[in-house]
């Protein structure tokens, strides 16, 4: 059940025109923002269903898939995008990084719309493209190299695939 006040909030916040929104610090929609571009090419989805997403956290293995709340509380920062996955066609994601260097990048596939990974159906990929298996991702794997002016990777998306783990597709 939604609390009164939660609802009025957000209902507060939905009223207020765009510019009068505090912009979510984890928000690094390319249509708003300051940053470099990164856009990410994904290829080798699994279908077309549910929403794409794009995470950029600090370039190390002690801040790599931390919790976001976490990282905004240790005055570090990072970039989340969602986009509605599109029917046909090339698939191209774009993110602003908060800066210049190195970030380590995640892509997901959120088939079943539910905000949580499910390993069982999700995907997902790093700019390594490396076959992910079944542990858990290194940042070694995610490290991307964002520069000043932007740039642009490609990110094969990866399932579960029985026993071995996660896999591209083909």
């Amino acid at each position: 059940m939604i609390r009164p006040a939660l609802l009025s909030l957000a209902l507060v916040a939905l009223a207020l025109p765009g510019a009068a929104r505090a912009q979510d610090p984890l928000d690094g929609s390319c249509a708003r923002g300051v940053g470099p571009k990164l856009y990410v090419n994904v290829t080798g989805l699994k279908d077309r269903g549910g929403r794409l997403k794009l995470e950029l956290y600090p370039g190390n293995e002690a801040d790599f898939l931390k919790d976001d709340r976490t990282i905004k509380a240790e005055g570090k920062q990072m970039r989340r995008i969602w986009a509605a996955t599109p029917a046909s066609g090339a698939v191209t994601l774009c993110i602003r990084a908060p800066g210049a260097g190195q970030w380590a990048l995640l892509f997901t596939h959120d088939r079943d719309g539910k905000n949580k990974f499910n390993f069982w159906q999700d995907g997902a990929g790093f700019p390594s493209n490396q076959r992910l298996g079944r542990s858990r991702p290194k940042v070694r794997q995610a490290l991307v190299n964002v520069p000043a002016n932007g740039g642009q990777i490609t990110v094969r998306a990866q399932y579960l695939k029985g026993l071995g783990g996660f896999g591209p597709l083909d």
